[in-house]
């Protein structure tokens, strides 16, 4: 019987293709295989860097459950497996952890390298305290919603969250009710993109700009932790672009 194969959960670039690593280049061009979020997005990606010839196989959150099986049983046979996402780390917000989950129980090797990602540009650039910090993801759209934000009021870390450029208002409007509108808060837009932008301020702030300046792009929206009430340097509304 062959040696199992390796599962490597490959990060791509968020925005600039310059992120992507020496590293995960090399692995994609190595990979007998390679799973992709969209295949069509991942064959962008791989004529960029002229990875050719390779098997791509959709793996996102509508067949993931179906794909493990499958995976598992090319990996077990000795294939070398490349897992990404549209953009970022595999995992984080984006299909992966069924697949590494069940690799880890099988005794199968699960490498992940390290790379882009949008969380960290943005509580590390939010000005934010981000020696500890809780990342919450995109939060339930009905169903607990309301529930976790007022669990959250209390959360003395900084406060990480992805969310959608048209759900953004609403979003900032109930952290408000939530947390207070003057929690300090921090925006970030289209990170590592040409138009890359954080807003910062309090929440009040941040969401009168939002009401007047349409949302766009991908969003990471940082707020801090219950200790950080008051918002001093941050008490002035501004904005980097880069």
């Amino acid at each position: 019987m062959p040696a199992a194969g390796i599962l490597y959960i490959v990060p791509t670039p968020v925005g600039n293709l310059e992120d992507i690593s020496f590293r995960a280049v090399r692995v994609l061009k190595e990979a007998d295989l390679i799973l992709a979020e969209d295949t069509r997005t991942s064959a962008v990606l791989l004529q960029h860097f002229d990875i050719r010839g390779k098997q791509l196989l959709s793996h996102h959150k509508f067949n993931e459950h179906q794909m493990v099986a499958l995976i598992r049983e090319r990996l077990l046979a000795g294939a070398s497996v490349a897992l990404v996402s549209d953009a970022g780390t595999p995992g984080i917000s984006d299909p992966g952890f069924l697949l590494a989950r069940a690799c880890a129980a099988e005794g199968i090797e699960v490498q992940t390298l390290p790379g882009a990602t949008a969380c960290i540009p943005a509580v590390v650039s939010s000005g934010l305290p981000c020696d500890r910090f809780c990342f919450e993801g995109f939060l339930p759209q009905k169903k607990g919603r309301a529930t976790l934000l007022a669990a959250l009021a209390t959360e003395p870390r900084t406060m990480v969250f992805y969310e959608s450029p048209r759900r953004l208002v609403k979003t900032l409007e109930q952290f408000a009710e939530a947390f207070g509108p003057e929690r300090p808060c921090s925006v970030a837009r289209e990170i590592s993109k040409v138009h890359e932008e954080h807003v910062r301020g309090t929440l009040a702030e941040v969401l009168a700009h939002f009401q007047a300046v349409e949302p766009k792009g991908e969003i990471v929206v940082v707020v801090g932790g219950a200790r950080d009430e008051g918002p001093r340097e941050h008490r002035n509304k501004y904005k980097d672009a880069e």
